[in-house]
């Protein structure tokens, strides 16, 4: 990977307040004992100082692989880290008021502060959008690195755009028919109310859907199928097959249809109002269906490609080292 000093420096500040921002919500965890819609009040500013600590350095690093529109990129990430920042902000200001920062609509102040983190949404979103088209159009040396680049980006945005579907009313309150004066409008959990039943650590409910599942998975897709390709590349030596840039290249493709499949998987189960870990018949049908699909294509790519006659174990990274590991 090229050296931390060329990334996206804003960006790599911004990573740098949240890993603070981090400690600070985990003492808040261990010292203030509120709770706020049946989760610790500082639960929420913890696992978004930690989202956005791997998220903004993912970005960071990209933007280095930009060829054309340097300057275009460099603004965008700039607009993503003080989007960003303003959301923490608004976040941390509400745990310390004791109110919700999400969905809130019980005074006009809380209102304003919930639109404004909408718009700070749409910005980061918007921001993250540019970045993408600029990688798109960047010429990479490794088709492996570049598709695992492209493919992660694509699929971050699609699973932040789930977040837009968070903010809309519920069937629950459009039926109880005072949009115009309720205190909560929008919800994380699909078919319950939020604050129920939820799974440790990552407070996804247990008794319904939940639009986060999608949101954090597409999300990280920034940062996995990178990983993904870097993972190849250590095998390498070990693996003749994976010495092949053809080969890297096709696993890559499998792995992000198999992640976008996954995608809309949780997306599905969620909007049925199912709990992830309470999957029924269709939903565990479905999920077979990717996990043999994704053995068969990956297997075919391995046995359909002769392994290298002359391979130098010193150079099995290619050009995938200078896009990723250099």
């Amino acid at each position: 990977m090229s050296s931390w000093r060329s990334w996206h420096r804003p960006l790599v500040l911004f990573a740098a307040a949240m890993a603070v921002m981090a400690v600070v919500s985990a003492v808040g965890l261990l010292a203030d004992d509120r709770v706020l819609a049946g989760s610790a009040i500082w639960f929420k500013p913890f696992k978004f100082a930690v989202s956005f600590v791997v998220y903004a350095l993912a970005l960071a690093w990209m933007l280095t692989l930009v060829t054309r529109g340097r300057r275009v990129g460099w603004w965008a990430g700039t607009v993503v880290a003080l989007s960003s920042l303003g959301e923490m902000a608004i976040i941390t200001g509400q745990v310390i008021r004791g109110k919700r920062s999400h969905f809130n609509h019980a005074t006009p102040f809380d209102e304003t502060l919930f639109s404004t983190m909408a718009v700070t949404v749409v910005v980061l979103w918007t921001g993250t959008l540019v970045i993408a088209v600029l990688l798109l159009r960047a010429r990479m040396a490794d088709r492996a690195a570049a598709w695992a680049i492209r493919s992660g980006v694509l699929l971050a945005l699609v699973g932040a755009g789930f977040g837009f579907l968070m903010t809309q009313p519920t069937p629950e309150q459009r039926a109880a028919g005072n949009l115009d004066t309720a205190d909560v409008i929008g919800a994380h959990s699909v078919g319950v109310p939020d604050g129920g039943p939820s799974m440790p650590l990552t407070g996804w409910s247990t008794t319904g859907g939940d639009l986060r599942i999608p949101h954090f998975v597409g999300m990280h897709a920034l940062q996995l199928l990178p990983l993904f390709l870097l993972a190849l590349v250590a095998l390498a030596p070990r693996f003749p097959r994976l010495r092949e840039p053809g080969v890297r290249l096709r696993l890559v493709l499998v792995a992000s249809g198999a992640y976008a499949a996954v995608v809309a998987l949780v997306t599905w189960q969620a909007l049925r109002g199912q709990p992830l870990i309470h999957p029924d018949g269709a939903t565990l049908v479905a999920a077979a269906l990717i996990t043999a699909a994704t053995a068969v294509c990956g297997y075919g790519v391995l046995r359909s490609t002769p392994v290298p006659l002359q391979a130098d174990s010193d150079s099995v990274s290619d050009s995938a080292d200078k896009e990723l590991v250099a």
